[in-house]
C-alpha cells in the first residue's frame, strides 16, 4: 500500500481567550490516500478551518504530527514548511482571492512562476487547465469581468497549477447559488479525478458531501465517520 498523501495523527489545538482555554482539536486522526475526495462536515465553529490550516502547514498544532507525502512536517523549520506547502499543497477558499489586476491566465501562471517555471511553460499549463474547466475563451479576462462561478473555477485551477499532492478546500461553493455551486463542484470533481491528487473539502453542503468518496465529521474536537 502506498504512503498516504496526508496523515494527521493525534493533532491537538487549543486557543486562549483571556483566562479561558478553548480546545478546538482534541486528538484528530485523519488519513487521505491518493485520488480520493473526502468531505469534512460539522457545525460552524467546530474547527474545520483550523484543521485545514494545520493540514496545509499554515498553522502548527500544539501536539500530534502532520505528514504530507510521507514527510513529517510538524517540527520542520518555517522555510521547509513553506517549501513543502508550495510544492505539494493547494488551497481553495470560499472567496476566490484572485488578484484583480491580472487576467485569469496570469492568476494561474503566478504560482508556477514562483515555483520556477518559465513564462512559456506556465502559460501553456495555465491555458490547458483553464480549458479543462471550460474557460479557454475567458483566459484574458480579469476577475471583475468573470462571473462568481468562473472566478471560483479559476481559483481551483490556480490551486492545482503546481501539481500538488493534496488539495484543501474550505467551503469552495459557499458563496455561490445552487446552480453555479453544482457546476463548480462538477468541475472540481473532474479535475481531482483527472489529476489523481487527494482532496479534503470542508463544506456545509450535505448534498455535495454525500457524493464524495468518504464523509468525515468534526465533532467535539475529534474526526469521526459521518452518519
Amino acid at each position: 500500500m502506498s504512503e498516504p498523501a496526508l496523515a494527521l495523527r493525534g493533532v491537538t489545538r487549543t486557543f486562549r481567550q483571556g483566562e479561558r482555554s478553548l480546545k478546538v482539536l482534541r486528538g484528530v486522526d485523519l488519513t487521505l490516500v491518493r485520488g480520493e475526495m473526502v468531505a469534512l462536515v460539522g457545525p460552524s465553529g467546530a474547527g474545520k478551518s483550523t484543521l485545514l490550516h494545520i493540514a496545509g502547514l499554515l498553522e502548527r498544532p500544539d501536539g500530534g504530527s502532520v505528514e504530507v507525502g510521507g514527510v513529517a512536517c510538524s517540527t520542520l523549520s518555517d522555510a521547509d514548511r513553506t517549501r513543502i506547502r508550495r510544492d505539494t499543497v493547494g488551497f481553495v477558499y470560499q472567496f476566490h482571492h484572485l488578484l484583480p489586476e491580472f487576467s485569469a491566465i496570469e492568476n494561474v501562471m503566478l504560482p508556477q512562476l514562483i515555483a520556477g517555471l518559465t513564462k512559456s511553460e506556465a502559460r501553456d499549463r495555465a491555458r490547458q487547465l483553464l480549458s479543462m474547466v471550460g474557460l479557454a475563451e475567458r483566459a484574458t479576462h480579469r476577475p471583475g469581468r468573470l462571473s462568481g462561478g468562473e472566478q471560483q473555477r479559476v481559483a481551483i485551477v490556480r490551486a492545482i497549477a503546481n501539481v500538488p499532492r493534496v488539495l484543501l478546500a474550505d467551503e469552495p461553493t459557499g458563496n455561490l447559488d445552487p446552480t453555479t455551486a453544482e457546476a463548480v463542484f462538477q468541475q472540481l470533481h473532474k479535475l481531482v479525478k483527472a489529476t489523481g491528487l487527494s482532496a479534503l473539502i470542508a463544506t456545509h453542503n450535505l448534498d455535495l458531501a454525500r457524493r464524495l468518496d468518504r464523509r468525515l465529521e468534526l465533532k467535539d474536537g475529534l474526526v469521526v465517520a459521518a452518519a
